[in-house]
């Protein structure tokens, strides 16, 4: 039973997925900062009561400089705990299970017609369907045809 939940913990979607809800709910708080300290007091610049600290009262209305610039640091250090505790022992588990995660994506190459971006070692566009010769070891690629022209 422990192993299968230790295989259920370690799916590649499922850590992507855990690390990306992370992300956002970070991203979020910043986002929420900004428009509550920041967007909000512009808005309703009509009154209200001033408080003191890093920023400015315009007509009566507390742009709190102060509580934006913590949610960033906030954010910064969220992404950097995420990062080292989260990402890089999950890239050298699944490295020693050899495979590669959070990696670089595959290469692409542009599609001579319809120029859509396709794996670098394709013959036929997956999106317009023209035939193209694969890339050769320099990158470049041999002569294109197209289908139906």
């Amino acid at each position: 039973m422990l192993q299968g939940f230790k295989k259920f913990l370690m799916q590649g979607d499922l850590i992507i997925i855990a690390v990306g809800l992370v992300v956002a709910l970070a991203f979020s708080t910043l986002i929420k900062a900004f428009t509550d300290n920041i967007i909000t007091p512009l808005v309703a610049a009509a009154g209200g009561s001033s408080s003191t600290g890093l920023g400015w009262t315009i007509n009566g209305q507390r742009i709190d400089l102060a509580a934006f610039i913590s949610a960033i640091v906030y954010f910064a250090i969220f992404m950097a705990v995420i990062y080292f505790f989260l990402v890089v022992p999950y890239r050298a588990y699944m490295k020693k299970r050899g495979k590669t995660v959070f990696g670089d994506p595959a290469p692409t190459k542009a599609c001579p017609r319809c120029m859509s971006q396709v794996p670098i070692d394709a013959t036929k566009c997956m999106y317009c369907t023209s035939d193209f010769a694969p890339a050769t070891s320099d990158g470049s690629a041999a002569s294109v045809s197209s289908v139906g022209s």
